[in-house]
């Protein structure tokens, strides 16, 4: 697969939906991807970009930005309340506000710094143990409260289970982020994609089938 060919795909999926080309925002997940690749793939246009981790991101974009200023940036793995200061000053959108603290902690830094990145609230359509995210009967509430905290709110994100079909678990996200009057949903990844468009995705996270198999840093 190239940036290309997922391009590609991404709007045939589009077009199939009925929707306009262009509507869905294609976000390149190169975490733990060599500076060189990541580079390959910004010298072919792509300026959308997430990363599971504010350390790796620290030292891997604002070179990056420097040369390629445009460039949109997207936190998609957990955040640590301690590390949410550092998060806010590097990416442009938070895409995993998982729980009240955090919510409260961003709150009280946009007061500090002025601004705020574009947030999205993490959803735990599976009910998964192990996963972060809020539970989808809790979610209203918690989209309330960051109301009420005037964060700037914009959508939903969601991993569904490998074990199960992905169009349930998209479905779910899609009316829950319907009954809020929230128009973004992140859902859908390089195995599935598609499917997400198709019941209304406006970000996918797209990674191994743009960049290759992720190369884990040595020790």
């Amino acid at each position: 697969m190239s940036l290309s060919d997922i391009t590609s795909r991404v709007a045939a999926a589009e077009r199939a939906a009925d929707r306009p080309v262009g509507s869905v925002q294609l976000v390149a997940v190169s975490k733990v991807q060599p500076n060189e690749r990541v580079e390959s793939v910004l010298q072919a246009g792509q300026r959308c970009f997430g990363e599971n981790r504010v350390q790796e991101a620290a030292g891997k974009w604002p070179d990056f930005k420097e040369v390629f200023s445009d460039v949109d940036l997207h936190l998609i793995g957990p955040l640590q309340s301690n590390k949410a200061r550092q998060a806010m000053e590097l990416f442009d959108t938070i895409q995993s506000v998982d729980r009240p603290k955090l919510a409260k902690t961003i709150a009280r830094l946009a007061q500090e710094l002025g601004r705020c990145p574009d947030l999205f609230l993490q959803v735990n359509t599976g009910k998964e143990v192990q996963k972060a995210g809020i539970l989808p009967e809790d979610t209203d509430a918690f989209v309330a409260e960051c109301r009420d905290l005037d964060l700037p709110v914009k959508g939903l994100m969601c991993i569904p289970p490998m074990e199960e079909e992905a169009s349930l678990h998209f479905a779910l996200l899609a009316k829950l982020a319907k009954r809020n009057d929230l128009t973004g949903l992140s859902m859908g990844m390089s195995s599935d994609f598609e499917k997400a468009i198709a019941l209304g995705a406006t970000h996918v996270r797209v990674g191994s089938a743009i960049f290759g198999e992720r190369v884990k840093p040595e020790g």
